[in-house]
C-alpha cells in the first residue's frame, strides 16, 4: 500500500494534469480507469510507486513523454500505463510483441558515408545500459552511486587497445579537468529540470563519471540519465568505424558487468523512449541546399525512419544548414537494422544533395 501522503499527491497532480493542455503522453494514456487501477500499487523489490514514474510529467506539462521507470519491475507492475506509451513512441510496438535478440550483425558491412569530407561533420553510436540487481536512479542510494561507479570505474580501467583511457570521477575533479572535458563537449551537466523532477538527480555528484579513451573517440558516462551512456564518435563519415568500436566496447563491458535485460523489451534503461537496442546512430551533417527544401528533407527522412534534430540537439535549430540526424526507432529491430537504417537514409540524403 502506498502511504496517504503519496495518495493525496497523485491525486492533486492528476487532477491538474487532466485539466491541463498538455499534450505528453502520460496525459494521453493516463485515463481515469488507469489511474485507479494503479495508484495503489508499489514494485516488490525497490517500492516504487505511480509517483516515482510519473511525478516529472505531473510537474512539467510541456513534456514529451512524461514518465520514467523507477526500477526494471515498474515496466511490469505499471504496465498498463507503460505499454501504450511505448507502443506510440515506438512506431507500434504492441504489448504483444516481442522485441529481437540482440544482433549486432556483420561489423564490417558499413563503410565511410562520405570519404571525401564534402557533407559530414561528425558520426556517432550510442547506446545506454543499466547494471543488473540495481535500480534506476530514482531509487539508488547514495551507497549504491558509489558501488556502481566503483565497479564501473575497475571495469573500464581493465580496458586495453583502442578502448585504452581514463575514468575521471565528477566528485573532486580539477577545474583544469573540468575545463578540458567542457571544451571537448564531453562532460555532462546535472539534470535538466524534467530529470530533477523524476527525482533522477539525488546526491549529485556522487558516484557520477566520465571515462574516455586515449584518441577521444570513445566515451562512457557513468550515472547521468542511464548507469552507462556507451559512445563511440570521430569526425567524419566513417560509420564502419564508429560502429565496430562501439560493438567491440559493449562486448567487452558486458564481460564484466552483467546488464539489465527483458525478453520482451530488451535492454532496459530509466527512460521508456531508450529501450530495445537503446541504439541511437547519429551524424552531424552539412546539407544547403536540402535544408532549403525542409520539406524534401523530411519527406526522405520519414521514409528511412530518421530524426531530424538541429545542430544542437533536440529543440534547437540547424546553424548554417548542419543538422543532427539519428535513426527513431530502437525497438521490434535488431541493432545492425537500427544503424542501417541510419546508413541507408544518409547515403539517400547525400545522393539527393548531390543532385540538386
Amino acid at each position: 500500500m502506498v502511504d496517504a501522503a503519496v495518495l493525496t499527491k497523485l491525486e492533486e497532480g492528476f487532477a491538474k494534469l487532466a485539466a491541463s493542455d498538455s499534450k505528453s503522453l502520460l496525459k494521453k494514456y493516463l485515463t481515469k480507469e488507469i489511474f485507479d487501477n494503479l495508484k495503489e500499487k508499489k514494485t516488490p523489490t525497490f517500492g516504487s510507486s505511480l509517483l516515482d514514474c510519473i511525478q516529472s510529467g505531473l510537474e512539467n506539462h510541456d513534456s514529451g513523454v512524461g514518465i520514467y521507470a523507477p526500477d526494471a519491475e515498474a515496466y511490469t507492475v505499471f504496465a498498463d500505463l507503460f505499454d501504450p506509451i511505448i507502443e506510440d513512441y515506438h512506431g507500434g510496438f504492441k504489448k504483444t510483441d516481442k522485441h529481437p535478440p540482440r544482433e549486432f550483425g556483420d561489423v564490417n558491412c558499413f563503410s565511410n558515408l562520405d570519404p571525401n569530407n564534402e557533407f559530414i561533420i561528425s558520426t556517432r553510436v550510442r547506446c545506454g545500459r543499466s547494471l543488473q540487481g540495481y535500480p534506476f536512479n530514482p531509487c539508488l542510494t547514495e551507497a549504491q552511486y558509489k558501488e556502481m561507479e566503483e565497479k564501473v570505474s575497475s571495469t573500464l580501467s581493465g580496458l586495453e587497445g583502442e578502448l585504452k583511457g581514463k575514468f575521471y570521477p565528477l566528485t573532486g575533479m580539477e577545474k583544469a579537468v573540468q575545463q578540458q572535458l567542457i571544451d571537448d563537449h564531453f562532460l555532462f551537466k546535472e539534470g535538466d529540470r524534467f530529470l530533477q523532477a523524476a527525482n533522477a538527480c539525488r546526491f549529485w555528484p556522487t558516484g557520477r563519471g566520465i571515462y574516455h579513451n586515449d584518441n577521444k573517440t570513445f566515451l562512457v558516462w557513468c550515472n547521468e540519465e542511464d548507469h552507462l551512456r556507451i559512445i563511440s564518435m570521430q569526425m567524419g563519415g566513417d560509420l564502419g568505424e564508429v560502429y565496430r568500436r562501439l560493438v567491440c566496447a559493449v562486448n567487452e563491458i558486458e564481460k564484466r558487468l552483467p546488464f539489465s535485460h527483458d525478453d520482451r523489451l530488451g535492454f532496459l534503461t530509466f527512460c521508456p523512449t531508450n529501450l530495445g537496442t537503446t541504439i541511437r546512430a547519429s551524424v552531424h551533417i552539412k546539407v544547403p541546399k536540402l535544408a532549403a527544401n525542409k520539406a524534401k528533407l523530411e519527406e526522405v527522412a520519414a521514409k528511412y525512419n530518421l530524426q531530424v534534430r538541429g545542430t544542437r540537439g533536440e529543440h534547437t535549430e540547424a546553424e548554417g544548414g548542419v543538422y543532427d540526424i539519428s535513426n527513431k526507432r530502437r525497438m521490434g529491430l535488431t541493432e545492425f537494422d537500427a544503424v542501417k537504417e541510419m546508413n541507408d537514409g544518409i547515403a539517400e540524403l547525400i545522393k539527393l544533395e548531390k543532385g540538386m
